[in-house]
């Protein structure tokens, strides 16, 4: 009896699975409105003859459930027939984002894989809500909520809105560093992007807590403890927490410091006889005993580089191999060279210029075909194509023929629009109010030229100009062009001037350069005036002046962008004939000379400038006033424009002007609290100048109509002043305030405390 028992049992269970299970004849599609029955029978993957259990029922309801498609599926067999039963998803109408103000629709949209005409899944919209939730979280929006809408319309279709609620930026209320010992928390804050939050930061988003800045962050304290000798510098961590309100963060950056290295030994493994040594030991950046510092081992590695290119060899690697002294505290570093064979240039092929001429590229490379190939040569001719501005990018590229000591270079281009329609506005106290617009092309008809057409209003001044230039006549490093201006200067009433100038002008030039520094000018114009001067009884009276002159200019400065400072000098020499038959007859000679030095961390500049300028009247010929030297406002701050010099007994106001000027500043442009990202530079000055005396027929002076005549006030005295100034250069443009003292100073000269200075472009 036993036995019988356990044998029904087990046959029971054998069968059972077979027993619940039924072999399809047919399925049934109901529910269905958009998707035809024999689309669902294929997402369901069941075919007639299969055979379905209950477990397997409810395995294909959820695989079309994850279709996407639908927003209710039933499954069922009904003897041997399965029915499907399903309710289709909504399909989406339309996708809105409301309530953004930080971050752009265009720019949320792009993280929405929700598409009109989408079928409408929760889940696809819940990680839509997460992609744009972390795009505000990098700019800092912690706090934002976004809220998915569904909005039912007819014939099963509904509007999907996204609404955002922004809250406001999650800011940096204390940055603090841990295990510094060698530099103060402040030292180490000037070395990151980060900044604390504070209300003037209101132009910047560094004060906003950004997880990828912070990373950032973490290497740029690294590489300022590895410029500064500690080799071992590791920053443990960088944690970011709320304060207690959830308003701010609070960031920590933990450093182990290590010890402080300086250089050792100094070697190079030089594998080329006929590359001197000297050459390669005078680009090295660092000498033994100097503090280790990572920046000058890279340094050293692209000027060996460069120095073994110049003989030819190019494809070198210099591997730095450093030898750390613990004892010493000290790294011995050999600069291995690796070897390889002379390469010369065989072709220049230039890629991706559509609108600019071949011949206007290869002007600007200083290299031909047969050539030693030399990087220093070919980064020249990089720098000397992106100058043009003509390209948006320059990649000069190198490609090594198989089996030759040979290269073929390829200069790829990325041409920009080199035309500009700009205008702007401004205020100064030589020219008041003004506005000025323009239309300029720098690379006309792709052919290297430059056009510009321009005009400008200003209270005191009106022009309009035309210019022309061609900068490689006759294929040759020679430029030349012509201009035609128009001024109106409404004098009168500005300053010491007490002029008014109407003047056309056309001028032809042609300069070329003598070296790498020096450069010259020749320039012959004629210009056609109508002058109207108030110390003269004349009124309007016509000049007409014919001027040659040449122009010798030397350029050599190291400039810092970031920091907008320079190390280097910058002069002019000139001399000019004016007559030819003109109403003036004249030599013009002025020279001027600027020198630059910054120092320190390149934030401090010493800046010294020096001018002069002399008119030798030729022929006994008497030189208009409107013509001569004046000094102050800008040339001589403290001082009103035209404010020093010889005056009229009577007409006191107005400078008399001088033959010849002598000119000068000193200043000390520094740093003060502000951030640097602010680009204000607070600044200190010592101005000096002496203005000449005008011609001997000014000596004195008789009134109109009457026999009254006396001396005027004739002086060639040194003044002097000093001030001190602010230099903001805004995002709209530069704004210049300075105040300054004259130190010495004649009764009748006038005083401008206050000099303001701004312009913008746009």
């Amino acid at each position: 009896m036993n036995t019988k028992k356990l044998l029904f049992a087990t046959t029971a269970v054998l069968i059972a699975p077979t027993a619940f299970a039924a072999t399809v004849s047919r399925i049934d599609v109901s529910g269905n409105q958009r998707m035809d029955a024999e689309s669902v029978r294929i997402l369901s993957d069941v075919k007639v003859g299969d055979n379905i259990s209950a477990e397997d029922t409810n395995k294909i309801a959820k695989k079309l459930q994850e279709s996407g498609y639908f927003s209710r599926v039933s499954v069922q067999m009904s003897g041997n027939i399965l029915k499907i039963d399903i309710a289709e998803a909504p399909t989406v109408n339309m996708v809105t984002i409301e309530g953004n103000d930080e971050i752009s629709t265009d720019d949320l949209k792009n993280e929405l894989r929700l598409k009109s005409r989408d079928s409408y899944d929760e889940s696809v919209i819940g990680a839509d809500v997460q992609r744009m939730l972390t795009l505000y979280q990098r700019k800092g929006f912690f706090g934002t909520t976004i809220e998915p809408q569904k909005i039912e319309l007819d014939d099963n279709r509904v509007n999907v809105v996204y609404e955002i609620d922004e809250g406001h930026p999650t800011y940096i209320r204390r940055i603090d560093f841990d295990g510094n010992k060698v530099f103060r928390d402040s030292e180490l804050r000037d070395q990151i992007l980060s900044r604390e939050h504070a209300w003037w930061r209101f132009m910047t988003q560094f004060d906003v807590f950004d997880e990828d800045r912070i990373l950032y962050d973490q290497q740029m304290i690294r590489q300022f403890y590895m410029r500064n000798g500690y080799v071992d510098i590791q920053v443990t961590d960088a944690n970011g927490v709320f304060t207690p309100d959830r308003q701010y963060y609070s960031v920590t950056f933990t450093v182990d410091e290590g010890d402080k290295y300086d250089f050792g030994k100094i070697t190079i493994k030089n594998p080329f006889p006929d590359v001197p040594n000297d050459e390669l030991y005078d680009v090295i950046a660092m000498d033994s005993g100097d503090v280790y510092n990572i920046d000058l081992v890279d340094e050293t590695i692209s000027n060996l580089r460069g120095a073994v290119a110049d003989h030819g060899y190019a494809f070198i690697n210099v591997t730095p191999v450093p030898k750390k002294n613990d004892d010493t505290k000290t790294i011995d570093m050999e600069f291995q060279i690796e070897k390889t064979n002379r390469i010369y240039l065989n072709n220049i092929n230039i890629l991706g210029n559509v609108r600019t001429f071949d011949s206007v590229i290869e002007q600007l490379i200083p290299m031909r075909s047969g050539d030693p190939f030399s990087l220093q040569t070919i980064e020249e001719g990089r720098q000397n194509l992106m100058r043009t501005r003509y390209f948006k990018n320059v990649q000069m590229v190198p490609n090594r023929i198989a089996d030759a000591n040979m290269i073929n270079l390829d200069i790829q281009v990325e041409e920009q629009p080199t035309g500009e329609l700009s205008g702007g506005f401004g205020w100064s106290n030589i020219n008041g109010f003004m506005i000025d617009a323009g239309i300029s092309e720098s690379n006309f008809m792709g052919r290297g030229q430059i056009v510009q057409l321009r005009g400008s209003i200003a209270q005191y001044q009106k022009q309009a100009l035309f210019s022309f230039t061609e900068p490689y006549l006759f294929g040759r490093p020679l430029s030349a062009g012509f201009d035609v201006s128009y001024t109106m200067y409404d004098y009168t009433s500005l300053g010491g001037f007490g002029y008014d100038r109407d003047s056309l002008t056309v001028a032809g030039r042609m300069g070329w350069k003598l070296t790498d520094h020096w450069s010259q000018n020749v320039r012959l114009s004629a210009s056609f005036d109508q002058n109207y001067d108030l110390n003269s009884a004349d009124g309007w009276r016509d000049a007409s002046l014919f001027t040659l002159g040449t122009y010798l200019r030397y350029y050599n400065l190291d400039t810092n962008f970031a920091q907008n400072t320079h190390t280097g000098i910058v002069g002019n020499l000139g001399i000019a004939y004016t007559g030819f038959g003109g109403t003036e007859t004249y030599m013009r000679y002025n020279a001027d000379i600027i020198g630059m030095v910054k120092f320190w961390d390149d934030r401090w500049q010493l800046r010294s400038s020096l001018e002069f300028g002399l008119i030798q009247p030729l022929e006994d010929s008497y030189v208009s006033r409107v013509y001569r030297y004046f000094l102050g406002g800008e040339s001589l701050r403290g001082f009103d424009i035209a404010g020093v010099g010889s005056r009229n007994w009577l007409y006191t106001t107005y400078s008399l002007g001088g033959l010849w000027k002598l000119n000068g500043s000193t200043q000390l442009n520094f740093p003060i609290f502000i951030p640097d990202e602010y680009q204000v530079k607070g600044f200190v000055f010592f101005d000096y100048g002496i203005l000449g005396k005008p011609p001997k027929e000014e000596y004195t002076y008789c009134i109109p109509g009457s026999t009254e005549c006396r001396d005027n006030y004739i002086d060639s005295g040194l003044r002097t002043s000093i001030g001190v100034g602010i230099y903001w250069n805004t995002p709209m443009g530069p704004m210049n305030f300075s105040w300054g003292w004259p130190l010495k100073m004649n009764k009748y000269d006038r005083e401008q405390r206050f000099l303001l200075s701004f312009e913008t472009q746009f």
